[in-house]
């Protein structure tokens, strides 16, 4: 008697032992789903946040010469690339394009601003007209190609911010012709509705320690220059 009470006692607690062993085993399994939920929430979060921000992110594109290519410079160095830097400081969502070419014409700008307005512009800054300037092409020729670039970034963008840099040729190029170009910038701000960076190479064109050596192209020095003119006018656009 005494023998099998002992053995129907051991059943009872062995039974208990596993009930409660697959109680334990139920509640973890379900805090484990709790704790699943939890991370797909944040995981699901985080990418909201990071498609918000691409959503509300906007392009500034900077479209242009050597100068805005920043010829003879590492790439962070380039003006634009500056320009960036001081939007990241600001914590702003910007984010800039370099859409500048070594060599580029404004007949050449024409022939390629369509493959660049493939992707959303809010701000376009113009930077076109010194090599034609440089070549001595006719200033009537200029003018037309760099308003065609204008109109199809109007067209394909019509709430977008217009910004243009102007230019200035040397006095070799001859004084009538010197002038008519320097007109040409402002001439097409006034008519466009553009805003207006007097002259890009302020304070740097013709200083040769702030030039490379072909005296065009400006060193790092000078392209951190060249950010500050820009940047006068684009941080009201902001």
């Amino acid at each position: 008697m005494v023998f099998l009470l002992e053995i129907e006692l051991d059943d009872m607690l062995r039974k208990r032992f596993i009930g409660l062993f697959v109680l334990v085993l139920m509640f973890a399994a379900c805090g484990n789903k709790q704790d699943k939920g939890k991370d797909n929430e944040t995981l699901d979060s985080a990418d909201q946040t990071t498609a918000n921000t691409k959503m509300q992110q906007k392009n500034i594109l900077f479209f242009g010469t050597s100068l805005t290519a920043g010829y003879g410079l590492d790439p962070t160095e380039a003006y634009p690339a500056l320009i960036q830097n001081r939007i990241d400081s600001l914590k702003l969502l910007y984010k800039v394009i370099n859409g500048g070419l070594s060599g580029e014409t404004s007949a050449g700008g024409k022939g390629r601003i369509d493959w660049l307005l493939k992707q959303p512009v809010d701000i376009f800054v113009l930077e076109l007209g010194a090599n034609d300037g440089l070549r001595g092409l006719p200033v009537k020729q200029t003018i037309k190609n760099l308003q065609d670039i204008i109109d199809r970034v109007k067209s394909k963008y019509p709430d977008v911010k217009l910004v243009i840099a102007g230019m200035q040729m040397p006095p070799n190029m001859g004084a009538k012709y010197a002038a008519d170009f320097k007109n040409i910038f402002p001439d097409l701000a006034k008519k466009n509705n553009m805003v207006l960076i007097p002259f890009l190479l302020d304070k740097v064109g013709g200083i040769p320690k702030l030039n490379q050596a072909d005296g065009i192209h400006p060193t790092a020095e000078g392209d951190k220059i060249l950010a500050d003119n820009v940047w006068v006018v684009l941080k009201d656009l902001l």
